[in-house]
């Protein structure tokens, strides 16, 4: 039986959080800075997976990137020359490098050649009979590392559950991505999957709280840890579920809860 006063609680602190404001100190700010779908779809991907560690740096070194492609990610994949290229050779953020970044835009141009979208190269994955986005998430993990001598260091880059990952930076994106409502916060540009099917993103501090309320047992940040707390969150909103990170995420980071 769900707790009322809990539900009340966290659906004030994600009407609280959910708000245009919010955008302007997270790393979600990036993508916003675009209008044209698949602009969005790469800053917001790079942005993600650069999302681990201090939101000031990563808004930095992604905001560093973009300019570094010109701010216009999509046709820089697309039609970048060599001379280009060797602009990024001194990127690096934690543990990414510029070997990773080359093949992540060789990738991006390899998909956008044959797709107007990032979308596909996750829902082809899926079945109408999944309840989460599990087999998309392992589908793009194959599907990413797929072009020929993919570099072995990149592959730490990109979680799946199959490996029992959280995949927090992924379920991060894929919130962006899905997400609508009348907040204007995530883009909700993608239609083929639902935001029930969404998964919580965890990591340090959203399994922190999580564990506070009794959301989650495990001790472990993995995928049954995301799928633990989203089951439960499921209870509170079968339909959006994955709105209660804004305030898992807000009483952990910002309020320090």
């Amino acid at each position: 039986m769900i707790r009322n006063n809990l539900k009340e609680f966290l659906d004030k602190k994600v009407d609280e959080y959910d708000q245009p404001f919010f955008i302007k100190d997270d790393p979600i700010s990036i993508p916003h800075q675009f209008g044209k779908k698949q602009d969005i779809e790469i800053a917001a991907f790079f942005t993600s997976i650069f999302s681990w560690g201090n939101r000031t740096t990563i808004i930095k070194k992604s905001k560093e990137l973009m300019e570094l492609m010109d701010n216009a990610p999509h046709q820089f994949c697309l039609n970048h020359s060599k001379e280009e290229l060797k602009r990024l050779l001194t990127f690096r953020h934690r543990t990414f490098n510029a070997t990773d970044l080359l093949y992540f835009i060789e990738f991006f141009k390899f998909h956008y050649s044959n797709n107007p979208s990032l979308e596909n190269a996750f829902t082809k994955w899926m079945t109408k009979k999944d309840e989460t986005i599990a087999n998309a998430l392992t589908g793009f993990y194959h599907y990413f590392f797929s072009l020929e001598e993919a570099p072995s260091r990149t592959f730490k880059h990109i979680a799946s559950p199959e490996k029992n990952s959280s995949c927090k930076r992924l379920n991060m994106f894929l919130r962006w991505m899905v997400r609508k409502d009348d907040r204007g916060v995530d883009f909700g540009i993608w239609k083929n999957i639902s935001p029930s099917q969404l998964i919580c993103p965890v990591d340090i501090h959203v399994a922190r709280v999580s564990k506070r309320f009794g959301l989650i047992t495990r001790n472990q940040i993995d995928w049954q840890a995301a799928l633990e707390l989203t089951s439960y969150l499921r209870k509170l909103d079968k339909d959006d579920p994955v709105k209660y990170d804004f305030a898992l995420f807000a009483l952990g980071v910002i309020e320090n809860f």
